[in-house]
């Protein structure tokens, strides 16, 4: 199973699921780095340090800290959006489908719209 990190403001329902799965996730707050303002590439080589994927809601700074060429364990960017079991199976559907390691990949789960349906449907953009 893979070993997360997400940072702070990331729902910690999101969290809960992914645990549930069998998912090591550390918190911001679990290891001491809650509400501390730290600067996003500090974040980021923290996870990196401690070979963790980082999840987080934090779309536009990390996708600019992945295209300066920062190496990272991977960054997996959520939709800030209430379907929380949702996004948690696909994040784990997604990673055991996955045949190479997330090692300096981004990928960005999104919400696709489905006229006439009541079923979300999410998708991957990788960067």
């Amino acid at each position: 199973m893979a070993r997360f990190y997400s940072n702070e403001n990331f729902a910690i329902d999101i969290v809960q699921i992914l645990r549930e799965y069998g998912h090591d996730v550390l918190t911001s707050y679990e290891a001491g780095q809650a509400n501390q303002g730290i600067p996003d590439p500090e974040v980021l080589r923290f996870a990196t340090n401690q070979n963790r994927i980082l999840i987080t809601f934090n779309r536009d700074d990390f996708i600019d800290l992945h295209r300066s060429g920062m190496n990272h364990s991977g960054i997996i960017i959520c939709k800030d959006d209430r379907d929380y079991q949702g996004q948690a199976k696909f994040i784990n559907d997604f990673l055991q489908s996955q045949t190479t390691e997330l090692s300096d990949r981004l990928v960005r789960i999104q919400k696709q719209n489905q006229p006439k349906s009541s079923t979300p449907v999410f998708i991957i953009r990788e960067y």
